[in-house]
């Protein structure tokens, strides 16, 4: 048995905080959730009681509606709370805008549950802190050493030199619609790409709201606003499922991207007829979740989400006290 287990339980829905009587990222609806971030497998409606940062209440109220918790209240980075003995403080994770790494401290223990979380810069969003704690639950959703992510600047200079190669072809990037649509566009502006960047609608609400965060999302032009017969040579950024149907065919001769950490696997990208992968994630790759486990120098590491028994098994060859999350279920 673990030495956090007495008080933070591993559930099939959630991690569940006893004394505190809360659940970080609950898959269904419970009377107090702390959510991390805004991504839709993390943030869900129908709680009675949500605490998040200011910006994922944002996000949960643009893609859920004003009533997606009876009550929302909201932490910012770096304050703390005292729910029933528990200190609950939220760290910058540097996922997306808003995400956040709660920590617990209890009875002279300190747990910290990453959520999702990279360390590479993003102009988007504030910057995973490390904090030294005895408990650390990462997550691993690159947790296998093939995955090692190449510079952001690097993937899309291969975007911008393509442009060059093939100007008679409208490049559609698939991106997330929440974090690496608005990284790609603020990063596509700082290697000085002034061009206009054409938005698929699933996009612009999302893009909005991070304009009202300060993160300026410049000369981006609705898709329906354009002459799709003078789109060659030009970016469309949509979802990824818009890859998927014949949706891209009303572009002109379209060459296919997609933005995502899988692209590292080719297999991914031959079975979506990707014609142009972007290794570009918003998770922590491979020598990222090793350097951040030796940065906060836990007392004991679980593992979840993703490649769990590999960065087990490295923890434990490095003198880590670590396990799968789910053993503990």
């Amino acid at each position: 048995m673990s030495h956090f287990s007495s008080w933070l339980k591993p559930t099939p829905q959630g991690i569940y905080c006893e004394p505190g009587q809360f659940y970080i990222d609950p898959s269904r609806p419970v009377d107090f959730a702390i959510v991390t971030h805004g991504h839709a497998d993390h943030a869900r409606a129908g709680h009675n009681h949500v605490l998040a940062t200011p910006a994922t209440h944002a996000i949960m109220q643009t893609r859920f509606g004003e009533k997606y918790a009876h009550k929302q209240q909201q932490l910012s980075y770096n304050e703390s709370l005292l729910h029933q003995n528990v200190k609950i403080s939220l760290l910058p994770a540097g996922h997306i805008l808003g995400s956040a790494q709660v920590l617990l401290e209890y009875q002279n223990q300190k747990a910290i549950i990453s959520g999702d979380y990279k360390r590479r810069y993003d102009p988007t969003c504030d910057g995973f802190t490390p904090v030294n704690c005895d408990l650390f639950i990462t997550e691993a959703t690159f947790g296998l050493p093939i995955f090692k992510h190449p510079p952001i600047s690097e993937e899309l200079t291969k975007l911008t030199q393509s442009l060059i190669d093939f100007p008679d072809r409208c490049h559609m990037v698939g991106v997330y619609a929440l974090g690496k649509a608005q990284r790609v566009i603020a990063s596509l502006r700082q290697l000085d790409y002034d061009r206009p960047i054409y938005l698929h609608s699933a996009l612009q609400n999302l893009c909005e709201l991070y304009t009202c965060f300060g993160i300026k999302q410049e000369n981006i032009v609705p898709l329906s606003q354009a002459d799709k017969s003078q789109l060659r040579g030009e970016i469309v950024l949509a979802p990824p499922s818009a890859l998927n149907n014949n949706w891209h065919q009303s572009l002109p001769d379209a060459l296919l991207a997609m933005a995502s950490g899988w692209m590292r696997i080719r297999a991914r990208h031959q079975q979506r007829q990707i014609e142009l992968p972007l290794i570009i994630s918003d998770h922590a790759d491979w020598d990222e979740l090793n350097q951040t486990i030796d940065d906060i120098n836990p007392r004991e590491v679980w593992v979840t989400h993703g490649s769990e028994a590999a960065l087990v098994h490295f923890c434990k060859s490095r003198g880590f006290n670590a396990r799968a999350m789910r053993e503990l279920l």
